[in-house]
């Protein structure tokens, strides 16, 4: 089975999460973990599954705007965020106005602030809908990930991530 998992990530949260999942599915699938600006068409092609994740911003995913202001926050002489290496690249609304159709299956997942999900809202929601606009059938239901206040993973995220990358695999292989 060959896994590819798309992620958007400024300070490097959803990249760990989507690393984790990748994880999760070894050693059971040819797995390859890249940024939203590395996903080009040809890396589709013939991937059985496609998992996408990224941040929450403002209830969703995120925007121009919103990346924006996250790298502004990342600047200030004060701040402790670090943006991640591909922070500043297209994000996903991006990437789905370039997908195509395709006919494989797919899982999303989000990163969000710990909370009621009616508060902090949930990308998952919309990468999974685009999803299923570009012809991906779903794997699973959404998934969100946990990340602080003080922006970084809650407690044992990194291990549930890589528990829903066993499950997906297992469940993608039993449907094949």
């Amino acid at each position: 089975m060959r896994v590819v998992i798309v992620y958007e990530s400024m300070y490097g949260n959803t990249h760990l999460i989507a690393s984790a999942i990748g994880t999760g599915f070894k050693p059971a699938a040819d797995v390859t973990v890249v940024p939203v600006s590395e996903a080009d068409p040809e890396l589709l092609r013939d991937a059985d599954l496609l998992v996408v994740g990224g941040p929450t911003h403002a209830h969703g995913m995120s925007r121009s705007a919103t990346r924006k202001g996250a790298a502004e926050a990342a600047g200030q002489p004060d701040s402790t965020l670090t943006l991640d290496p591909d922070a500043l690249g297209p994000g996903l609304r991006d990437w789905f106005g370039t997908l195509g159709h395709h006919q494989a299956m797919a899982a999303a997942f989000d990163t969000r602030l710990t909370g009621p999900p009616a508060l902090t809202g949930r990308a998952s929601k919309g990468i999974a809908r685009e999803l299923r606009h570009h012809g991906f059938g779903m794997a699973a239901d959404p998934e969100s990930f946990l990340v602080t206040k003080e922006n970084h993973l809650a407690a044992d995220e990194e291990a549930r991530a890589r528990a829903w990358g066993e499950r997906l695999a297992v469940g993608v292989t039993a449907g094949r």
